[in-house]
């Protein structure tokens, strides 16, 4: 498969004010001409790390392509490197190794952890997620500090704030560089709206704000373009089907596993924008659970502009319809309650 064909897996799927900006890649960042990007996959022998690890390879910006995990990973990389595609595959397994992965990194993907079951939470998690979440932020700190670190072990809306707290200790942290992935939520929410306003997903954005659980996940189907005049109970039915898009998959799996594959293709979209505002694509937006002053909490997902030092701009929420307002008031203490979670963790642990 061609370089200019695999692009066209990593299309933005967040609000953008530049719609061009796939095209100023192709013309100026080919396989040939794009800088030298290491990226590391810290579970990458998971349900999610595999595929994720499969669409790395395949995105022409990865030069040097890590793949860590606590056992499996010799296989998962041999497997892997067989791709005729420019990045350099290597595979590292144990808690020994994790420095060589991270070393010279410039995003660290964490998908590692366990997945939810039928009838867990996303708290269910928590205990498990945030030690290992800990663990592989500390190693951050002191291996490739300078990284962008791309967060997908649920519950994210704890595990961002636990990072930062790790990276205010060890003197490392960057607000600009720490993401929580919710680039899941807005594949959904695209998904979802364009079969019901029956328009081509390819064309659909819209943004979701908030965390990345439950309620705390609020589409913002009034800012959806293409513009349609859906009937409230059908937005209010999108809006809990984009809440609930986890538990969905949870249910259909039967007790085999979570959302990994779709997971895995937002991570990709999201880790391929980071490399974008890295190389110096302009107007790259995405939406993130990011540290923020869009409202009183410490950290919230909304728009974000991404350049070559992580966050460049942290975008408003715009106009809210009146019942995306109160999905926002309902949905703050909710957050603020993990958020704060996390980082009672962090710092009594």
């Amino acid at each position: 498969m061609k370089a200019a064909m695999l692009r066209s897996v990593f299309k933005r799927s967040c609000s953008t004010t530049a719609p061009s900006a796939s095209h100023v890649m192709r013309r100026g960042f080919s396989s040939d001409s794009a800088p030298e990007r290491k990226v590391a996959v810290l579970g990458a022998a998971g349900g999610i790390g595999q595929p994720l690890a499969l669409l790395m390879k395949l995105n022409p910006l990865v030069s040097k392509l890590a793949l860590y995990d606590i056992a499996g990973t010799p296989g998962v990389a041999a497997d892997v490197s067989h791709i005729n595609t420019r990045s350099e595959v290597a595979g590292y397994m144990g808690e020994e190794q994790l420095g060589q992965a991270l070393e010279g990194s410039d995003i660290v993907i964490i998908p590692a952890g366990v997945p939810r079951k039928p009838g867990m939470t996303r708290d269910d998690l928590f205990n498990i997620n945030a030690g290992i979440v800990k663990s592989l932020c500390t190693a951050i700190s002191k291996y490739c500090p300078n990284a962008l670190v791309n967060m997908i072990s649920n519950p994210v809306n704890s595990t961002v704030p636990i990072a930062a707290e790790v990276f205010k200790k060890a003197g490392t942290y960057d607000e600009k560089k720490l993401f929580g992935v919710t680039t899941l939520d807005v594949v959904r929410a695209k998904t979802f709206y364009a079969g019901k306003a029956k328009v081509n997903v390819a064309e659909v954005n819209v943004p979701v704000v908030g965390g990345h659980a439950g309620i705390t996940i609020l589409p913002l189907f009034s800012q959806a373009t293409p513009r349609a005049n859906l009937p409230d109970e059908e937005i209010k039915a999108l809006t809990k089907r984009t809440q609930d898009g986890g538990t969905e998959v949870v249910e259909a799996k039967a007790g085999k596993g979570s959302a990994t594959l779709s997971m895995a293709y937002a991570g990709a979209i999201f880790a391929d924008a980071c490399l974008k505002g890295l190389n110096g694509v302009p107007d790259v937006v995405e939406c993130s659970f990011v540290q923020s002053t869009v409202t009183e909490l410490p950290f919230f997902a909304s728009k974000v502009r991404l350049g070559k030092n992580g966050v460049e701009e942290v975008l408003g929420l715009g106009p809210l319809s009146d019942f995306e307002q109160q999905g926002l008031e309902a949905l703050k203490p909710e957050l603020k309650s993990s958020i704060e979670k996390g980082i009672t963790f962090a710092n009594q642990s």
